[in-house]
């Protein structure tokens, strides 16, 4: 039978979404929420719904392109930066792909899906999870598609820029197509000095994956895209799958959503404080914390204590990385959300510790 293996699913216990208290930090979803310019245009679009999407999504792609002073043609959009990666597979159907450890599992299913080989570069707990330089080994003549996610999931890691540029260059030189995940760095306050945005027109084999999902709250939606220079590999994500893979409704939201600055920045600015107060937070109750620079903390406790199972209990999902590869029982992800919400994560917590003093520590 298969298995969900996602955060963000409250629909398995329909007591939890039907819940006004529940809160789901097991989905790292901007706590802000729909920006409100979004969600007029989701309501103005309902009525052009009677005609089928645009194909090409053309007043997307151009909105998109003078955000990033990019032309149009550089980008494809897809049903959530899920859709994009899947076709990407698709087109390239790589041999080996090499992938971290641990890392979003829909990179190895998409390319399981196009017949590829795994081969894994594995992050170290003494290394913090940072990708070192030991990975420009790791990619080979018979490497076929590395793909990197930048700050990474379920870390929160970043790559150094100067490592991500030999990578880059390496993968240039073996004629290696390299994807980067860029998903979770729009959450980054200096993001500017690690994404490879400025590298495209250089290296016709870098791809980039954004999604409007994270950022803008709208995973119901389902909006990403991807940035190349390869023109041939637009054409090919094209002919992947069906023409109206994004709906009018998401352009719209998409379309809206690049004019939410004043949102980015505020989400910028309460992620980096709300991060902080869990951190130290989390910290007093003697979890190990893994600090990264996305709108998420990796968390391990040593005790072997059923973090999820506890807080379920009172209708709190937190995400089990178990099933992450490179992980084991022990670590988990928590979404960073608002003041409101991660005082009363914190407090129930504490309150778990206290009533399970013995066993938590033992």
């Amino acid at each position: 039978m298969y298995r969900y293996v996602h955060g963000g699913d409250i629909y398995s216990d329909p007591s939890l979404k039907c819940n006004k208290d529940m809160l789901d930090y097991s989905a790292n979803i901007n706590p802000l929420g729909i920006p409100a310019g979004v969600r007029r245009a989701l309501r103005e679009a309902i009525a052009g719904c009677v005609n089928y999407p645009d194909p090409f999504c053309r007043e997307l792609r151009d909105r998109l392109s003078r955000y990033f002073s990019l032309p149009a043609e550089m980008f494809y959009c897809g049903n959530g930066a899920a859709d994009v990666l899947f076709r990407l597979m698709t087109a390239l159907q790589p041999k080996r792909t090499l992938v971290l450890a641990p890392t979003f599992a829909d990179y190895e299913k998409a390319a399981l899906t196009a017949g590829s080989k795994i081969d894994y570069f594995t992050l170290q707990e003494k290394d913090e999870f940072v990708v070192t330089s030991e990975i420009l080994k790791a990619i080979t003549k018979r490497t076929e598609m590395v793909v990197l996610c930048n700050p990474n999931n379920p870390t929160g890691k970043l790559m150094d820029k100067a490592l991500l540029l030999e990578i880059l260059q390496h993968c240039k030189e073996l004629h290696i197509p390299l994807l980067v995940d860029e998903c979770f760095l729009d959450f980054v306050q200096d993001r500017e000095n690690y994404t490879l945005i400025d590298q495209l027109a250089g290296y016709p084999n870098l791809i980039i994956l954004k999604a409007f999902t994270k950022i803008f709250a709208i995973p119901g939606v389902r909006l990403g895209f991807c940035l190349t220079s390869d023109a041939a590999l637009i054409d090919k994500l094209y002919a992947s799958g069906q023409d109206w893979n994004v709906s009018a409704l998401a352009q719209a939201a998409g379309i809206a959503a690049m004019e939410e600055t004043d949102y980015l920045v505020e989400t910028r600015e309460l992620i980096a404080v709300e991060k902080a107060y869990l951190i130290t937070q989390l910290r007093l109750i003697k979890l190990q914390v893994f600090e990264g620079a996305a709108n998420y903390l990796l968390i391990k406790t040593t005790h072997n204590y059923p973090w999820p199972e506890k807080l379920k209990k009172y209708h709190v999902l937190i995400r089990d990385c178990s099933n992450y590869h490179g992980l084991s029982e022990g670590y988990y992800r928590i979404a960073v959300k608002t003041r409101r919400d991660n005082r009363k994560l914190i407090k129930i917590m504490k309150e778990l510790v206290k009533h399970d003093m013995f066993n938590y520590i033992n």
